[in-house]
């Protein structure tokens, strides 16, 4: 079981730096576009790049009440030969904290995230993740995600395969504090979530 002072306890992460990383200067859709417009061969290649985006800054907006560059739909855990087990991020947080994931002890898995990019490009977007047990934090996740330009469609992306805990003293529930940001340091989305380690599925 979780520790009872931690089901007060608010999200702390911290966005840390990875040695010698520099983030590159940020581009409006606008600038990449005036950018080199005479090589004609470059032009063809950011068409291509940025998509319906090309037409410019704002270009792309999907959800137009929505101000955020970058919207979080949804985040799953992904098992082969399993459903996709999901959380709807659009949720408040205290709904998104009260969801439990169930893994069997050992299995292979990977998280993936769903989100939306609109009005501009996202630079350097990453994922930082803190699992906890009892209280006790036991596994730190630093993954750069990368830069997107704004698309209609959904956007996703995977960590790398991790193997969920296994043993008779690793299983029980886990606390996982989760942060998306990115290379200005915007706090995109912090929120909390838990896993079930047991020793079947069911």
């Amino acid at each position: 079981l979780i520790m009872a002072d931690e089901e007060n306890t608010p999200v702390e992460l911290e966005q840390e730096e990875e040695p010698g990383y520099e983030p590159p200067p940020s581009k409006s859709i606008d600038e990449m576009l005036q950018s080199d417009k005479d090589d004609e061969s470059l032009q063809k290649y950011k068409d291509a790049l940025l998509g319906d985006s090309a037409a410019g800054s704002g270009a792309v907006v999907v959800e137009p009440d929505d101000p955020r560059k970058v919207i979080l739909k949804k985040l799953s855990l992904v098992v082969e030969g399993r459903d996709d087990a999901s959380i709807d991020l659009t949720q408040d947080l205290a709904t998104i904290k009260s969801k439990t994931f169930t893994l069997k002890e050992g299995v292979k898995f990977r998280i993936r995230i769903d989100f939306l990019v609109q009005r501009e490009i996202v630079h350097g977007l990453k994922y930082i993740q803190k699992t906890y047990k009892l209280g006790i934090p036991v596994d730190v996740m630093n993954q750069m995600v990368g830069s997107y330009a704004p698309k209609k469609e959904m956007q996703s992306f995977q960590t790398p395969v991790e193997d969920a805990p296994s043993g008779t003293f690793k299983r029980g529930t886990y606390t996982v504090k989760s942060l998306f940001t990115d290379d200005d340091k915007n706090e995109i989305l912090k929120f909390e979530w838990s896993i079930d380690i047991k020793k079947d599925w069911d």
